[in-house]
C-alpha cells in the first residue's frame, strides 16, 4: 500500500487524508476548476449533477446539498468558503427510506429537490419522495453523523419541499406537488408544522396557482423572509427551459405578487432556475442554481443578486427591467478573500476502509455488494441477474460517479476472478442508453467485449461486439474448481457531447480503442454516470472485481 501511495503522490498530487478508518487517497484534478485564480469565476462552478442545489450559510462557511433520487448514499453534503471551490464531506442519508424498497434499483424515485436550513444550533434538510412523502433528517454537525430520518408527512406527490422558522418561532413548510403521483401540478402550497418540525399540525394552504398560462410548471420552492416580506423562490417553465420566479407577501399564506426575476435572456445557459439564495459574511447576495445539460445532468451555477425595491434580481440585468441574465464570468464572492482551489474528488486509490465520497450505488448498499480493504483494493461482487434478465437497468451494485468535466479521461486497473462461465466485469457509463466494457469467463479464457444498450428503461436488449480473447492471468485451484483471474487496465474517454470511446490495455501503458464511439444519455431525472460493474448469471455463484485504482484525468 505504501509503494501505491507513493506512486500517486508522484502521478497526480494527491491530498492524503489521514483518520482512525486507514489511509484514504483523494486526488485533487483539474478536469473542472470554476475559480479562475484572477478573481473571478467561471459557471457552472460544478460542472456535475448536483441537481437541484440548495444553500445554508452558517458564519463563514457554506453548505450545499441536491437530490440523489435512488443513488446511496443520499443527501449530499457539499462545503466551500466561497461558493466557488466546492468539495464534498458528507451525506446526509447512509440509506434511503424506505430501505427495503430502495434495496433495488428505483429509476427516478427516491430523493428530489431538498432544502437545507441551519436553525437553533442544528442544520435540517427537508425532501420529498413523491411516493412516500415528505421527509426531515437534521445534524450537530454537518461533517459527522446525521440524525435517522423522520417521515413528516405521508401521502403521494408532494416534492421540493422548504422550511420557514418565522420571527415568532412558529414554522412553515412550502412544497410543490408532482403531477406524475398526484395528476395535478403548478400550485405551491404551505402548512404549519409543530416545533420540532416533524409533524404539520394545520392543513396545506395553496398559495399560488401556476395554471395561468404563464408560469406553467412550478415547483421547487425556497421559503425565505427578508424586511417584513415573505418569500418563495421557485422555477418554472419546464427543466430544460424555463425560468427563476419569485413570489413576495407580507403574508405567510398570501396572496403573493409574482415576478421573473432571472431567464435565458440572450445567453447560451438554457433553462437557468432552480435554486438556493444565500448571503456572504460581507452583506453581498449570490444565487446557486442548475442548468440542464442533458447527459451531464444538471450542473451548478453562481450567479449575483441584488435587492431593488425589496424585490431580487439574480444575474445581469443590462436593460434594467428587474429579470436578470445567468453570467458566464464574474467577480468571485468575498472580494480580497483567497481561498485554496477546491473540487469534489473524483480518482480513487481504494486505500481506505471507506469508499471515497464520489461514489453512490444504485440503490442502498448490501452486504453482498461487496468490500473496501486495508489491501489496497476494492472487492467488487457480481451480481446475480434474473432469469428473464434483459439490461443492467435492474442491476442494483453499479458502482459509479457523475461526470466531472465536459471532457475527461477515466481508467481503472482492474483484476477479474471468475469460475462460471458468463461471470463478467467491467467499466461502464450508464444511462438510458448505457455501454460498457466487460471481462467474460468463458472456458478457460476471457472474452473482451464492447456492450452497448438502448432505452434501457423499457427493457431493450443489450448488444455485444466482442474484441479480443484473453488468456488469464493466473489459474489456481480453489474448492471443486479451479478461478481463474485476468488483470486489465480498462479506459473511458468523454469528448464534448458526451461521446465515449473506449480502450483496453494489458499493460497500462499501450491501449487499444475499442468498438465504436458511444453516445451517452442521461438516466432517469440524473446525469450520466461512470464506474465499475460486475454481474454473474442466473443461477450461477459470484464472482468478482478487485479495483486497483480508479483515475480521473484532464482529456488531452
Amino acid at each position: 500500500m505504501c509503494k501505491k501511495i507513493v506512486k500517486g503522490l508522484f502521478l497526480l498530487g494527491i491530498a492524503v487524508l489521514y483518520g482512525s478508518h486507514g489511509i484514504h487517497a483523494q486526488y485533487k484534478s483539474d478536469v473542472w476548476v470554476a475559480d479562475c485564480g484572477d478573481g473571478t469565476y467561471k459557471n457552472p462552478v460544478l460542472h456535475a449533477d448536483y441537481s437541484d442545489p440548495d444553500v445554508c450559510a452558517v458564519g463563514d462557511d457554506f453548505f450545499m446539498t441536491a437530490s440523489s433520487f435512488g443513488c446511496a448514499p443520499g443527501l449530499p453534503i457539499l462545503h466551500s468558503k466561497d461558493l466557488v471551490n466546492w468539495s464534498i464531506v458528507n451525506y446526509a442519508l447512509k440509506k434511503i427510506e424506505p430501505a427495503g424498497f430502495y434495496s433495488q434499483p428505483q429509476h427516478g424515485k427516491g430523493v428530489w429537490a431538498p432544502s437545507i436550513r441551519f436553525h437553533n444550533g442544528a442544520y435540517y434538510i427537508y425532501w420529498g419522495d413523491p411516493d412516500f412523502g415528505i421527509f426531515m433528517v437534521k445534524a450537530k454537525d454537518p461533517f459527522g453523523k446525521w440524525d435517522e430520518p423522520v417521515l413528516v408527512k405521508e401521502g403521494k406527490g408532494m416534492i421540493d419541499p422548504c422550511p420557514l422558522w418565522d420571527d415568532d418561532g412558529k414554522l412553515y413548510l412550502a412544497h410543490a406537488w408532482a403531477g406524475s403521483r398526484a395528476k395535478f401540478n403548478s400550485v405551491l402550497t404551505v402548512f404549519e408544522l409543530n416545533a420540532e418540525g416533524t409533524a404539520p399540525i394545520s392543513d396545506p394552504v395553496m398559495v399560488f396557482d401556476g395554471n395561468d398560462g404563464v408560469n406553467h410548471t412550478i415547483e421547487g420552492a425556497k421559503f425565505y423572509k427578508r424586511n417584513g416580506y415573505y418569500y418563495i423562490f421557485a422555477p418554472a417553465g419546464g427543466v430544460v427551459t424555463g425560468w427563476q420566479v419569485v413570489l413576495r407577501s407580507r403574508h405567510v399564506y398570501g396572496p403573493y405578487e409574482v415576478k421573473t426575476v432571472m431567464a435565458q435572456g440572450d445567453t447560451d445557459i438554457n433553462g437557468p432556475h432552480q435554486g438556493g439564495w444565500v448571503d456572504a459574511s460581507d452583506g453581498e447576495s449570490w444565487f446557486l442554481h442548475f442548468q440542464d445539460k442533458g447527459a451531464y445532468g444538471r450542473v451548478v451555477h453562481l450567479n449575483p443578486m441584488k435587492w431593488i425595491n425589496d424585490w431580487p434580481v439574480i444575474g445581469n440585468d443590462s436593460d434594467g427591467d428587474g429579470c436578470g441574465e445567468p453570467v458566464s464570468r464574474y467577480r468571485k464572492p468575498l472580494a480580497g478573500k483567497r481561498f485554496p482551489v477546491e473540487t469534489p474528488a473524483e480518482s480513487d486509490e481504494f486505500n481506505s476502509r471507506k469508499l471515497g465520497l464520489q461514489w453512490e450505488w444504485h440503490a442502498n448498499y448490501q452486504d453482498v455488494f461487496g468490500f473496501t480493504s486495508d489491501m489496497g483494493y476494492m472487492r467488487l461482487y457480481g451480481h446475480i441477474l434474473s432469469a428473464d434478465f434483459k439490461n443492467f437497468w435492474e442491476v442494483p451494485n453499479l458502482l459509479l460517479q457523475k461526470f466531472p468535466a465536459e471532457e475527461f479521461v477515466a481508467t481503472a486497473k482492474l483484476k477479474v476472478s471468475a469460475k462460471d462461465d458468463g461471470q463478467k466485469s467491467g467499466l461502464i457509463v450508464m444511462g438510458w442508453d448505457y455501454a460498457y466494457l466487460g471481462v467474460e469467463k468463458l472456458g478457460e479464457k476471457f472474452v473482451l467485449g464492447l456492450t452497448a444498450c438502448k432505452d434501457a428503461e423499457q427493457g431493450s436488449p443489450e448488444e455485444t461486439a466482442v474484441l479480443a480473447v484473453l488468456e488469464p492471468s493466473a489459474r489456481y485451484e480453489a474448492g471443486l474448481r479451479p478461478n481463474y483471474e485476468r488483470e486489465i487496465y480498462l479506459r473511458v474517454k468523454v469528448e464534448k457531447n458526451a461521446l465515449c470511446r473506449f480502450s483496453y490495455s494489458l499493460d497500462g501503458k499501450t491501449f487499444t480503442e475499442a468498438g465504436k464511439v458511444f453516445q451517452a444519455r442521461q438516466g432517469k431525472w440524473i446525469g450520466a454516470k461512470v464506474g465499475l460493474f460486475s454481474v454473474a448469471p442466473c443461477g450461477k455463484e459470484r464472482g468478482w472485481l478487485d479495483a486497483d485504482w480508479f483515475h480521473v484525468e484532464k482529456a488531452e
